[in-house]
């Protein structure tokens, strides 16, 4: 095989079973994938020792990575080739992951690869899967003590952007993830009719996710508008009911910033704080109180409201990444309006927080801890991707493509969202700025490696 060696050594604090347990769970190539890359994971791997995990690229291509039985030592070692013609002659790869026991029930992980890619793709890679990975076995540690067996959490909305990262993480700690699905279930999902769930939908459930609701994105017409209400109300209400009548022990529900209306100036708004007017505030509000549905009883209920998601996969960053990185972004209208944001990664440890975390109920506000204003936001973003962000937005682009109300209640919105409940708890953040966590999701690290 050709190619030259390349080389990245890291180390977890987490004793060698759990960190090579991680790796050999579903989901483990999911997390590990950076979000950059133009690459979906079609099938994963059964077996370390001598599965095959497939990769789709653009184009149709497709990325077989076989796990070689020879190179694979139970608790210490694995390693994949790439197993497809056309791009095993352009590229080359042979990955060896290697574990070492360190004092301090600590773990070495060196991984050694052979290929034609270029070491500045290879560094990137390999320190966003490092960060991945130490934050996910700190997040679960956090929580490996209070729990006595992993959950079996059912969660709607498992193939969106949240929900598959989610399903991945909770996957890789240990957990079982069974999907509530509209279609025809498949490995492990249960079918689900948001009009009318069946009774024993939630047989052996310890905890429900409901993440499921129509895109909030778009012209805000009537029929839209509708979509977005009936999505999310009586379907969360039903479930809601179920879930207590089932005896589930946590309902967790995601809700929306939204509540707080489109426009509160400078206020700075907490869990506290009074909900806002507006469409969406009537829909939060409406979609909040069908999630109470599940209280009264043994059932803990968490309204997730959640920020601005920051990932390339998905949300306003996948629309805004291209724009900024053909130097054609800037600022919207004046820039003075607050945007409170979550990355990725942190939302999913918000929601392993309210699975684990008894004290934890009532609505939960996931944005980072520090709210930037839009002109901050386009500065910092071109900043990370080395463009300039000269071109401001006219107030007039989001109405034409979402309408005034529309643009009024996404595109502008303005609130000032403090993680109050959070901070409160002493709940970490893995990416608390802005700048490490674009740097982080969009493969931007310093020539030396850090965020």
């Amino acid at each position: 095989m050709g190619g030259v060696v390349y080389q990245h050594v890291a180390t977890f604090d987490a004793p060698i079973d759990e960190v090579f347990s991680w790796h050999a769970r579903r989901g483990a190539i999911q997390r590990l994938m950076p979000p950059w890359q133009p690459v979906k994971v079609a099938q994963e791997a059964d077996s370390l020792q001598d599965g095959v995990a497939v990769l789709s690229l653009p184009a149709g291509v497709s990325w077989r990575a076989r796990h070689e039985p020879t190179g694979y030592v139970a608790g210490r070692r694995f390693t994949d080739v790439l197993d497809t013609a056309v791009l095993g002659q352009a590229l080359a790869w042979r990955h060896v992951h290697s574990f070492s026991e360190l004092p301090g029930r600590r773990t070495q992980l060196a991984d050694e690869v052979r290929t034609r890619l270029p070491d500045r793709f290879l560094k990137q890679m390999f320190g966003y899967r490092a960060r991945q990975l130490a934050g996910d076995l700190a997040a679960h540690n956090r929580w490996g003590t209070s729990r006595q067996k992993p959950l079996t959490v059912a969660m709607t909305g498992s193939s969106g952007l949240v929900g598959s990262a989610l399903s991945a993480m909770l996957s890789t700690g240990g957990h079982s993830v069974v999907p509530l699905v509209r279609g025809d279930p498949r490995r492990g999902a249960r079918r689900w009719d948001p009009q009318g769930p069946a009774g024993d939908l939630l047989e052996g459930v310890d905890a429900v996710v409901h993440l499921a609701g129509a895109p909030i994105a778009g012209r805000f017409s009537q029929s839209h508008k509708n979509a977005i209400y009936d999505s999310r109300v009586t379907p969360t209400r039903l479930l809601a009911q179920l879930a207590a009548k089932s005896g589930v022990e946590t309902f967790v529900s995601a809700s929306a910033i939204g509540v707080y209306g489109a426009d509160r100036g400078d206020e700075e708004l907490t869990e506290t704080s009074g909900r806002g007017d507006g469409f969406l505030a009537d829909v939060v509000d409406a979609w909040e109180a069908a999630a109470d549905a599940a209280a009264g009883g043994d059932t803990r209920v968490v309204k997730v409201r959640t920020g601005i998601v920051q990932s390339p996969s998905g949300g306003a960053l996948a629309l805004l990444r291209p724009l900024f990185a053909a130097g054609l972004g800037g600022r919207l209208g004046n820039g003075r309006q607050w945007m409170a944001w979550i990355g990725l990664d942190d939302l999913l440890d918000v929601y392993l927080h309210s699975l684990m975390d008894d004290a934890i109920d009532g609505p939960v506000n996931a944005v980072a801890p520090e709210p930037v204003r839009n002109t901050d936001y386009t500065a910092t973003l071109a900043k990370v991707l080395h463009r300039p962000a000269v071109l401001p937005v006219p107030p007039i682009g989001p109405r034409v493509l979402l309408g005034a109300e529309g643009a009024k209640e996404v595109a502008a919105a303005s609130q000032r969202v403090l993680p109050t409940r959070l901070t409160s708890v002493g709940h970490p953040f893995r990416h608390p700025e802005l700048e490490e966590c674009l740097r982080h999701c969009l493969g931007h690290m310093h020539a030396d490696g850090k965020l």
